[in-house]
This record gives structure tokens, C-alpha cells and sequence, in this order.
């Protein structure tokens, strides 16, 4: 159900699983988190009804403060995490579970622009039909030119997704 293989790229459908596993995923991280004050977000595809993803849960952990992330990499690595520190993408902790890996998990702090970028573009797929299906056709489009180059079919996502976040400044 979840798992991609180092250097794959595939989608699976959607399935009501991945609610689940995320709401007990997040229970996790909050127990083992305590006693900072955080929330847990569903971020990324898995997390929009009805749209074929990767199978990776992406969860979003929204911090009081930058600095409350070193806190938190002790307490998530008992959980089966690894860090990788705040160099591979910008202004976040970032976590990876699994091999094939099943979770990652962007940290921030409270209010930063990466994380309300990813939350609405979230909910620009899931309250616009025609959109998730736009963006659907054009993930199945890209994992046949990169199917094993995850980066690539990331960076070849961006123009969409930036479409969405300027057309809401709009």
C-alpha cells in the first residue's frame, strides 16, 4: 500500500487508506513530539480524493519556532525516521521513513511560505475537480518520461503547481 523503491517513480490509485494511515501516523508524531505544540498536516498528493500518487505519505509539521526542530529529531528518529537536516530544501527539516521509503516529513515554522504554498495548492485540488484531474493526467504524462529519475519528475511538476499559487495572487 505505501512504498517507492529508492530512484522509482510510480502512481498507484488513491484509496481511502491513506487517510487512515496518516491520522495514525500523525497521533504518533504529536505523542512523541509532546510536550512542543505542533500541528500535522497531510500534504502532497495522498492527500487529495480521488488523484493517483505516489504511494509517500507527506506530512507537513508546522513548528512555534525554526529552532523547536532540532528538538524533534531525536524523538521522530525513534519512530523510524531519519533526518537529513535543513540543506536539502529550503527553510525545513526534512525526514524520510522507510526503504522503499513510505514517509517524509517537511518541518517548519508557523506561517512559513513553503508550507501555506503546499496547503493551498493542496486544497486547490481538492475543492476544483477539473484541476486534480488536469494535474493527474499530467503526473501519469510525466512518470513515463521519468520513471526513474524522481527529481526530474518533481522539477517538470513545478510550472503546474506555480500556474495554481500565481493565479491565486491574482
Amino acid at each position: 500500500m505505501l512504498g517507492l523503491p529508492k530512484g522509482k517513480v510510480f502512481l498507484v490509485p488513491w484509496t481511502e487508506d491513506w487517510d487512515r494511515l496518516f491520522q495514525e501516523e500523525k497521533d504518533k508524531i504529536t505523542s512523541a513530539l509532546e510536550p512542543l505544540k505542533v500541528k500535522v498536516h497531510h500534504i502532497g498528493s495522498t492527500a487529495v480524493p480521488h488523484l493517483k500518487a505516489k504511494p509517500i505519505l507527506d506530512l507537513a509539521i508546522e513548528l512555534e519556532t525554526f529552532e523547536d526542530g532540532s528538538k524533534c529529531i531525536e524523538p521522530l528518529e525513534k519512530l523510524g525516521y531519519t533526518s537529513h537536516g535543513t540543506n536539502i530544501l529550503p527553510e525545513r527539516f526534512y525526514f524520510t521513513k522507510g526503504e522503499p521509503r513510505t514517509h517524509q516529513i517537511h518541518m517548519y515554522e508557523y506561517g512559513n511560505k513553503f508550507l501555506l504554498e503546499q496547503l493551498f495548492f493542496r486544497n486547490s485540488l481538492r475543492k476544483n475537480n477539473k484541476l486534480r484531474v488536469e494535474y493527474e493526467e499530467l503526473k501519469e504524462k510525466l512518470v513515463q518520461t521519468n520513471h526513474e529519475n524522481k527529481h526530474q519528475y518533481a522539477e517538470d511538476k513545478t510550472n503546474f503547481i506555480q500556474k495554481v499559487l500565481r493565479k491565486a495572487k491574482e
